[in-house]
């Protein structure tokens, strides 16, 4: 019988060698250096003639553990381990793009990677247009001579419209362009945009990958070429994690797929029963047949994910007294974590982008974004269902 390790074991199995104190766990190196044997293996090391640890900057035992894990889950030759989610979207844009570039964003991004999009990377004379996720048709005639990237992130932060990877990757390969995918939302665990022909994948491990609302992380996948180029940008621009925030990420890691098992069930059956709320206009959830995306989810998603959003009735005034009538859940602007959380986009983390721009991509005043934890889902639905009662 042919052995294969499964997503599971090799989350939890996976590791460092051990060192001379057959320690069962990894331990955590933090140091800013690493001595040399000799004159001439600093040379060799700086030459990259052999491999080894140099400086924390550039590499660490820990952060090499927690990429050697991701990258085997996102079926990646090589990756770059970085401080945070959006250290990870900057580099792998950054590391490719130069002035006279032009990129293809989904309007859909992440608020954050919009602003760097559209105010940062144009300093540079760095060019953008902005594609609609609801109408795939117009796509290829954004693409410009000079446009080098198409940059989506799918289920969509905090809309959850979903493009097709497989027909994106082929656009891009079409054209010659890196299709850049933010996998955020999903994790390794449920979707593998590699899979479907992207080339680079972005993380912000501070959220599933983390999973407890403890540290923050970025992750960047993809061909040794290509991360060949992310690790020359980062190593001299220094987006560095450190040893402990690697050590940690890889040790949640090892709870991932038992971790998601429950957020997805918790997200399908919260999804559910607030279909039946008649305090609710909308819910939208990947998962659920009347998501415009079903068959497109049942297609490149193992399952729907933690998140659900659904529209309160009454608008913005509305979505804040709901907020306030919350007495379980957390109020706060970050997701991923055990904990449920409950988010008001337009008011909070999306709340730079004008009205016009936020309606555009699904971000209705009164919508209510729900990360949905590992409590008891009983204890979740009353809480939500609680919190509608209270704020009519």
């Amino acid at each position: 019988m042919e052995k294969k390790n499964y997503f599971e074991t090799e989350a939890i199995r996976r590791q460092m060698e051990h060192t001379q104190y057959h320690e069962h766990t990894a331990p955590i190196f933090m140091t800013s250096s690493f001595v040399f044997d000799d004159a001439e293996h600093a040379r060799a090391l700086f030459a990259d003639e052999v491999g080894g640890n140099i400086y924390t900057r550039f590499s660490n035992p820990n952060t090499n553990e927690l990429i050697d894990k991701i990258a085997w889950m996102e079926g990646a030759e090589d990756g770059f381990a970085v401080a945070t989610g959006m250290s990870a979207v900057f580099t792998s844009l950054a590391s490719f793009l130069r002035s006279g570039d032009h990129i293809l964003v989904s309007k859909s991004v992440f608020g954050s990677t919009l602003q760097v999009v559209t105010n940062i990377l144009p300093r540079w004379g760095i060019e953008y247009s902005l594609a609609d996720v609801a109408k795939p048709e117009t796509w290829e005639s954004l693409i410009r001579k000079n446009t080098k990237m198409i940059m989506v992130e799918t289920p969509s932060n905090p809309a959850l419209d979903l493009i097709d990877l497989e027909w994106l990757g082929a656009l891009a390969n079409r054209h010659g362009v890196l299709l850049n995918v933010d996998n955020c939302f999903a994790t390794p665990y449920l979707q593998n945009p590699l899979k479907w022909g992207a080339h680079i994948v972005t993380h912000s491990a501070t959220k599933f990958m983390d999973g407890q609302g403890r540290t923050l992380g970025g992750m960047i996948v993809g061909s040794k070429e290509l991360i060949k180029e992310v690790r020359f940008f980062a190593r001299h621009s220094g987006p560095a994690m450190s040893p402990f925030n690697a050590w940690m990420l890889s040790k949640s890691l090892e709870t991932l797929a038992v971790r998601m098992d429950r957020h997805c069930s918790n997200a399908m059956e919260l999804a559910k029963r607030l279909q039946k709320n008649p305090e609710v206009e909308l819910v939208k959830y990947p998962f659920l047949e009347s998501h415009p995306n079903y068959a497109l989810a049942k297609k490149q998603m193992k399952q729907g994910g933690a998140i659900v959003t659904f529209l309160v009735k009454g608008g913005v005034e509305r979505g804040r007294k709901f907020l306030n009538a919350l007495e379980m859940a957390s109020h706060t602007a970050n997701l991923g974590d055990c904990r449920t959380i409950a988010t008001h986009p337009a008011s909070t983390t999306h709340s730079k982008l004008s009205e016009e721009d936020r309606l555009s991509v699904g971000i209705l005043p009164g919508l209510i974004r729900v990360s949905v934890g590992l409590e008891h889902i009983e204890d979740i639905v009353s809480e939500i269902e609680n919190a509608l009662q209270k704020s009519k």
